[in-house]
């Protein structure tokens, strides 16, 4: 019924945009969208995941079963033969022909069905969490802290001048620009970006000796 809805959808567009002065019949005009309107419905319903999203997909999607029955390909299990005459009489390359038989064999399948009759287990049971574990994230707060302390040995090992401007350069919610810290201690923008980029080097030294690598 959905097949035949779609169908009539197709020829209402038909009709509604069906020109009698050019010479056609609204059957030869009609067909087109009708045919259109079906293949549509088809492609869209057949699977959650989009089976084709390109004109080409959608093409190789209605010729594909077709062609195996033309060529007596009965089954599932296809050898690389088989794709390879495939890809050749659909004038594809074998890759194409593998994937769209891969997405027209995969069935969607429902997270709550159960696994078997006999234990009250579902898929979804055994979805692993988007969050991370608590091994995870204690590696990663371990992290954060040891990277931490380093920073701040690092930053007692350089000047006054250079900490100041990393702090309000790197470490800032808010950063100084160049030109700003420039005005400060009355240097220009180039003499900043030096002292910064040589505090920068002296903490990644630091770091690394720690075996810190950020």
């Amino acid at each position: 019924m959905d097949i035949i809805q779609e169908g009539n959808v197709g020829l209402m567009h038909a009709v509604k945009g069906f020109d009698p002065t050019k010479g056609y019949r609204l059957i030869s005009y009609a067909v087109w969208w009708i045919r259109a309107y079906i293949q549509n419905y088809v492609i869209k319903s057949w699977s959650l995941v989009k089976v084709g999203t390109t004109q080409a997909q959608r093409k190789l999607f209605y010729k594909l079963r077709s062609t195996k029955k033309e060529l007596e390909m009965g089954g599932d299990n296809l050898s690389s033969e088989d794709y390879r005459e495939l890809a050749q009489k659909l004038d594809v390359p074998d890759e194409a022909v593998i994937e769209m038989e891969q997405r027209m064999g995969s069935k969607d399948l429902s997270l709550d069905a159960e696994l078997t009759s006999e234990k009250d287990a579902s898929h979804l049971d055994f979805l692993t969490g988007g969050e991370a574990n608590q091994e995870e994230l204690l590696t990663k707060a371990e992290e954060e802290e040891n990277v931490r302390k380093g920073m701040a040995v690092a930053l007692k090992t350089l000047k006054d001048r250079e900490r100041y401007i990393i702090e309000k350069r790197v470490l800032s919610d808010q950063p100084l620009t160049l030109e700003e810290l420039g005005t400060k201690f009355n240097i220009s923008r180039e003499r900043v970006r030096q002292i910064e980029s040589a505090a920068l080097k002296k903490i990644k030294d630091v770091l690394e000796e720690k075996g810190i690598s950020k």
